[in-house]
């Protein structure tokens, strides 16, 4: 009862902490948005399209544009307007269709469809690529009908419809991608992958800050009133790894949750992930007991061990991938735990890894998280020892 009861009471100075909340609940959720937001990939282009003929084959090519998977069509009622969502960047690129389009099609004659967009910009070129395969998937049913016509004298609307509906009951060809490497280095995208290196981040950086409460409970000589009481040195030194431990898993439960019910983040295997949560927390626990033992004053704790955290998560791929940095870097990198919490990470959600596969990540966690708390213990005892 007196481990919870320490652990309680520091537990309580943290909530009536608001600049502690903001950086423990609030600020890990705004950075998850605004990296998941930059490394997203949403799989569709948002198209627009101003029709300037306003007939049945221009509506006809427009609702293909729709359904393509690829397109998030926009409709505009001038060239104007849709310019200016061009230049805002609300839409990739902006198809024109022209006046006198159905006209010129049923006449047999060709018809120039505008696509606006950057050559400079690959996100535009892809959505023009996107755009030119369907007009041109469509036009060569208007080509064909056209022809038919032609032939058999028979008028282009019914000709046409026979084309959609020779086209629409036609087999499609399908192509299917496989790895031949399965544990090549596949990142997750988007929130997949903003939400767990910010886990790893703010945990850690969170943890090391929160030394600063170990050192004012040592200077307002509440150690002293504790040993002095019936209170042994070992029942503090629990009391404090159980806060540690309990905020960490705290925060990590605030960000697993959020992940998943407002961006959509599967956190993989749920044994293996629970496992890698845990121990990922006792490694910040480890890490902010040895902070709260190492620094002199509140203000280093606070200043200093945040820089030295967000250096180790730089160090570790929590800002980018190790995936893109030489080989020496990377190796380098695994001298924080960061990077093996992000590897396992990726394993997890880029290649639905099991509990078998961060085996090893896990392994030399649990060693860092052992290491700090054997040093961090020792410490804090030594500063007890009356």
């Amino acid at each position: 009862m007196t481990v919870l009861a320490i652990a309680g009471a520091r537990a309580r100075r943290i909530v009536r902490d608001r600049f502690a909340l903001f950086f423990l609940l609030v600020l890990p959720v705004l950075v998850i948005v605004i990296v998941g937001a930059i490394a997203s990939n949403p799989g569709t282009f948002r198209v627009g399209i101003v029709d300037l003929d306003h007939s049945a084959l221009s509506a006809s090519l427009a609702h293909d544009l729709a359904d393509a998977h690829a397109l998030d069509v926009r409709t505009y009622p001038s060239v104007a307007a849709g310019k200016t969502a061009l230049r805002r960047s609300e839409i990739a690129t902006l198809v024109q269709i022209p006046a006198g389009t159905d006209a010129a099609l049923r006449a047999g004659r060709p018809v120039d469809i505008v696509a606006y967009g950057e050559h400079t910009n690959s996100d535009q070129q892809a959505a023009v690529a996107a755009v030119t395969s369907v007009i041109g998937a469509h036009g060569a049913r208007v080509q064909a009908a056209a022809f038919s016509a032609a032939a058999s004298g028979r008028s282009f609307a019914t000709q046409l419809a026979l084309a959609d509906r020779l086209v629409s009951g036609a087999s499609t060809v399908t192509v299917s991608s496989q790895s031949v490497d399965s544990a090549s280095k596949v990142l997750p995208k988007g929130f997949d992958y903003s939400a767990p290196t910010m886990l790893v981040l703010f945990v850690f950086i969170n943890s090391l800050a929160g030394g600063a409460a170990m050192i004012w409970t040592r200077q307002l000589g509440m150690y002293d009133r504790m040993v002095a009481a019936p209170v042994t040195p070992a029942q503090i030194v629990f009391g404090e790894t159980a806060v540690y431990l309990m905020i960490a898993l705290t925060q990590s439960l605030l960000i697993v949750l959020v992940g998943a019910t407002v961006f959509g983040v599967h956190w993989g295997d749920p044994l293996a992930a629970t496992t890698l949560v845990f121990t990922w927390a006792l490694v910040g626990t480890g890490a902010g007991m040895l902070a709260g033992t190492l620094f002199k004053t509140p203000e280093q704790s606070t200043s200093i061990a945040p820089t030295i955290g967000i250096l180790l998560g730089m160090l570790g791929g929590c800002m980018w991938p190790l995936e893109i940095v030489g080989p020496t870097m990377r190796t380098f990198g695994h001298l924080a735990p960061h990077a093996w919490a992000v590897d396992a990470w990726t394993s997890l959600l880029a290649r639905n890894g099991t509990l078998a596969d961060i085996r090893g990540d896990l392994l030399v966690l649990a060693g860092f998280a052992a290491a700090l708390l054997v040093v961090a213990t020792r410490r804090l005892r030594h500063v007890l020892a009356p």
